[in-house]
């Protein structure tokens, strides 16, 4: 086991692995519980208001739990790396099982990519979030909203399983790591371009909306702590992310679509 390890928690991680102790994995979990909610947190803020965090949070105890009777303390990966893998797995899955968007958000899903569609081949240009909420009748925030629960369902439908050992890391969008070897160079190439489109469109994007995707997706803060960095609240951290991503999503489309 990592030698990092307290005395205590070594202590536990010895019972549970020789002795199969019950009230050691439980204490294990309320250790690294932080995991879950960390997870529970990022992934959250990604979907709409009508799914409960609570239920989230319990996909995510079951990776954990899976993490704690798989991880093999032989191999060279801390517990708190393998876990992460697992808990956000775990929560995936149980996410693409559970039919989470609702019919009102797909129709608003629908009407909003069709205004997009129209202003754009009427007027050459991509369209902003207040052009459609005018198009549409909805609020900006309504649109950029839309578009971000959108996108994140297009990442859930697309994200598959490993084939073959189970065990195995997942990979893929979701995962957030990917096997390089398996990319074919040609498309590796179409990779680099859309990395470099991406990079140039969060150039575009203003002062605080690029500070908040990198906190986001560099330093993988959750809304909250962004909030605490930059002394903005939760719910207008949580409006510039979504407002960023209706600009990028025609890259991010791309990217998905890979």
């Amino acid at each position: 086991m990592n030698m990092t390890n307290s005395p205590l928690e070594q202590k536990l991680w010895d019972k549970w692995k020789n002795d199969q102790d019950g009230d050691a994995a439980n204490q294990l979990i309320n250790n690294y519980m932080y995991l879950v909610n960390y997870h529970t947190e990022r992934i959250a803020s990604h979907l709409p208001n009508n799914v409960v965090k609570d239920e989230i949070r319990s996909f995510g105890i079951l990776g954990l739990y899976d993490a704690l009777k798989k991880f093999d303390p032989s191999r060279d990966l801390k517990f708190d790396t393998y876990a992460s893998f697992r808990i956000k797995g775990s929560i995936m899955d149980g996410l693409r099982k559970e039919d989470w968007l609702p019919r009102s958000i797909r129709e608003k899903t629908k009407k909003v990519e069709q205004a997009i569609e129209e202003y754009e081949q009427s007027h050459q240009r991509e369209a902003n979030s207040s052009e459609i909420a005018k198009l549409t009748g909805m609020s900006t925030e309504e649109v950029e909203t839309t578009m971000k629960d959108a996108l994140f369902s297009n990442i859930l439908s697309i994200e598959e399983k490993p084939k073959g050992n189970s065990d195995q890391l997942k990979e893929g969008i979701g995962y957030s790591i990917s096997d390089e070897r398996a990319i074919l160079p040609e498309n590796h190439i179409i990779n680099e371009e859309l990395k470099e489109e991406l990079i140039q469109g969060i150039k575009l994007l203003n002062e605080k909306e690029q500070l908040v995707v990198s906190l986001f997706y560099n330093e993988e803060l959750t809304f909250t702590e962004i909030g605490q960095v930059v002394g903005l609240t939760t719910s207008r951290i949580s409006q510039i992310h979504k407002r960023s991503i209706f600009k990028l999503k025609k890259t991010l489309e791309k990217i998905q679509a890979m």
